[in-house]
C-alpha cells in the first residue's frame, strides 16, 4: 500500500519545487508558506522512506532520486487530470449542455428571462428544456436526466437532504371562467356558488392539480370535471371554448386576461404556490449550475420588488 503520507497536494508542491528550485518561489506559485513547502517535502522523504534532497546551505539539492520521482510525478498528476475531467464530464459537471425541467406555465415568462440572464453569463452553454409535471420532473431529476427544475415546491416533497432549493417567487390561485360566463360575484369566488359548472382539469402529478383539489375539498363538494389534459395551455384553450371553469395560477394572467373571465378565490380556497430552482446539493459547486443558482436569485430579487 502506498503510505498515507504520499498524497497528490504534496506531489504538486514537489514538481513546483523542482521546477523553481526555490522554495520561496515555489512557496508564491503555490500560495502557500514557505514553511509548509518545507515541510510537505519533508513529509514526502518520510513516506518514501528515502531521501530527496541534501541541504546546501538554505537550498535543498535534488538526488538522483528525486529525479525519480519527478519523471513518475509529473505522468501520475497529468492522469490524474485528465481522470478528474473525464469523471466531471461523465457527472455532468461543467458540461456545455444544461438539462432543465420546468412546468409548462413558467415558459411564458419565467424560462425566456432566466435563459437570457444564464447566455449573458455563460454564453457558450447549450440549454435543453423538458417540460413536464411536477412529480415527473422531479422523478427525472432523481433519476439524473435532469440537471435541475424549476417545479412549485409548495405541491412537491423535495429532499433537504439531497437537493438544493432556491425560491423564485409566489404565486396566487385564480378562478378562470369562459369569456361568455357569468360569475357569480365580481369581487372573488366562492367555489360553493359554482357546484352546478362544469371544469376542466389538469391531471394527477401538476402543480395546480394538487391545490385544485384543496380547494374543492374545503368548498366541501366534488368538481363535476368533463376532461383532464397534459399541459396548462390545453387546459385554457377548452376554458375559452366553453368546455368549463378551471383554477390557475395568476402567472398565467398576462395571456388569458383578455380571453377568459379571471376572479380571485375567496380567502377560505386561497393558496399560494413557491416556485423554486430544485438541483443536486452534490453539485452545488457545477459552474453551470452556479450560474443559473446566480441568475434565478436575481429573478427572485426582481419578484419581490414587484
Amino acid at each position: 500500500m502506498i503510505d498515507s503520507e504520499i498524497t497528490f497536494r504534496k506531489l504538486e508542491i514537489f514538481l513546483a519545487y523542482m521546477e523553481k528550485q526555490n522554495i520561496t518561489r515555489a512557496a508564491e506559485q503555490l500560495g502557500l508558506s514557505s514553511v509548509s513547502v518545507h515541510r510537505a517535502l519533508h513529509s514526502l522523504e518520510e513516506g518514501l522512506r528515502c531521501p530527496l534532497f541534501i541541504h546546501r546551505g538554505r537550498n535543498l539539492l535534488p538526488l538522483p532520486a528525486a529525479e525519480a520521482l519527478l519523471e513518475h510525478a509529473t505522468q501520475v498528476i497529468e492522469q490524474m487530470e485528465h481522470g478528474i475531467q473525464a469523471t466531471q464530464r461523465a457527472a455532468g459537471f461543467g458540461d456545455k449542455r444544461l438539462k432543465v425541467g420546468t412546468l409548462y406555465s413558467l415558459t411564458l415568462e419565467t424560462i425566456p428571462r432566466l435563459i437570457m440572464g444564464l447566455k449573458l453569463r455563460r454564453p457558450e452553454l447549450e440549454l435543453e428544456l423538458v417540460m413536464g409535471s411536477n412529480s415527473d420532473l422531479l422523478q427525472k431529476l432523481e433519476d439524473g436526466l435532469l440537471d435541475a427544475i424549476l417545479i412549485s415546491t409548495s405541491d412537491s416533497s423535495v429532499d433537504a437532504q439531497r437537493y438544493d432549493q432556491l425560491p423564485l417567487f409566489q404565486d396566487d390561485i385564480f378562478l378562470a371562467a369562459p369569456a361568455s360566463a357569468e360569475l357569480a360575484s365580481e369581487g372573488t369566488a366562492d367555489l360553493r356558488d359554482y357546484k352546478q359548472k362544469k371544469f376542466v382539469s389538469l391531471a394527477e402529478g401538476f402543480a395546480t392539480y394538487h391545490g385544485f383539489q384543496e380547494a374543492f375539498q374545503v368548498a366541501g363538494f366534488e368538481p363535476d370535471i368533463v376532461t383532464r389534459v397534459n399541459d396548462i395551455f390545453s387546459m385554457l384553450s377548452l376554458v375559452q371554448a366553453g368546455v368549463g371553469y378551471t383554477l390557475i395560477p395568476g402567472r398565467m394572467k398576462g395571456v388569458y386576461e383578455n380571453t377568459v373571465k379571471l376572479l380571485p378565490l375567496a380567502e377560505a380556497y386561497q393558496m399560494r404556490q413557491t416556485i423554486s430552482l430544485v438541483f443536486p446539493h452534490s453539485r452545488e459547486h457545477d459552474p453551470n449550475l452556479l450560474a443559473l443558482a446566480a441568475e434565478s436569485r436575481m429573478y427572485a430579487l426582481v419578484s419581490r420588488k414587484r
